[in-house]
């Protein structure tokens, strides 16, 4: 039987090459930078330049596709997963660390058929590393395959976290909260590197447990979702159920034990679900 997406996740990675290129040729210049909710969410004409670059393509080459992209959504379209082929895509995952110059920046490509997730693309672009995976063949890293840590001691784990970019000082005191309870488990330590596609992607290689978040949108951790699978790993809701896309919560980790651990110590607090109605939204 002949892979329906192999051609499709191809292209993909075709794509997320050329959005690197952008991205470096652009650190090179002046940047300009805008914001969208808030004075820390940042957009660069760089994020719009890739998206359009990404969104082209695709309507060129699949034109029946659909599209779920963090500059569309942000400009007004609706963020809907339907059983169509879908691509969901952060043209620029870590935008923050691309203002800055700080060296972990991603383009993540996600792609759903059916409502399930099919193949997973993550270019950390400064660091040349190109993450894979197509589901039910594996992860990989520049073509060599990826595999989670075996620890399920989480005493002896790495857990990675972001602050995200709600300064609501209630939300920032919930944040700080939860790693105070995760940190004093205790674990080894905490990172986090700015983008939550990367953090996904260091579950999947091993040198980190696990990696939570609330907050986060589907085009975050659509193709991360992909890479952890199929490197072993699990995905929950930090709720405690399967992992739900739409939800705005994440938790990736190396196996159920160290995630169902983490879940204990975890209080979830309100985020707007990506699908929910437009004229709910702020």
């Amino acid at each position: 039987m002949p892979d329906l997406w192999q051609e499709a996740m191809d292209h993909a990675v075709s794509l997320a090459r050329k959005a690197g290129e952008i991205v470096r040729e652009a650190l090179q210049n002046d940047m300009k930078i805008m914001c969208k909710s808030s004075s820390v969410d940042l957009v660069t004409k760089t994020d719009q330049k890739v998206e359009q670059l990404i969104i082209a393509s695709v309507k060129e080459k699949f034109p029946t596709h659909s599209f779920i992209g963090e500059e569309s959504v942000a400009a007004g379209e609706p963020c809907i997963l339907s059983d169509n082929p879908t691509w969901i895509v952060d043209p620029v995952d870590g935008t923050t660390n691309f203002v800055h110059g700080y060296p972990f920046v991603a383009i993540s490509i996600g792609f759903a058929a059916n409502k399930q997730l099919e193949f997973g693309v993550v270019y950390s672009c400064l660091e040349d590393k190109m993450y894979t995976a197509r589901k039910g063949k594996g992860a990989f890293c520049n073509g060599q395959p990826l595999q989670v840590s075996d620890q399920t001691d989480i005493n002896q784990s790495i857990i990675a976290t972001e602050f995200g970019s709600n300064r609501d000082p209630e939300v920032v005191d919930k944040i700080f909260s939860n790693m105070r309870k995760v940190l004093t488990l205790p674990v080894h330590g905490m990172r986090g590197v700015g983008t939550a596609a990367t953090n996904m992607c260091l579950v999947a290689t091993g040198c980190v447990e696990a990696y939570y978040e609330i907050g986060v949108h589907c085009w975050d951790i659509a193709a991360g979702a992909v890479i952890v699978s199929e490197a072993g790993g699990v995905l929950m809701d930090l709720e405690g159920g399967p992992l739900d896309l739409m939800s705005r919560r994440v938790l990736a980790a190396n196996n159920k034990t160290v995630a169902q651990r983490l879940i204990k110590e975890i209080e979830t607090y309100p985020a707007q679900r990506d699908d929910a109605p437009l004229d709910s939204k702020e």
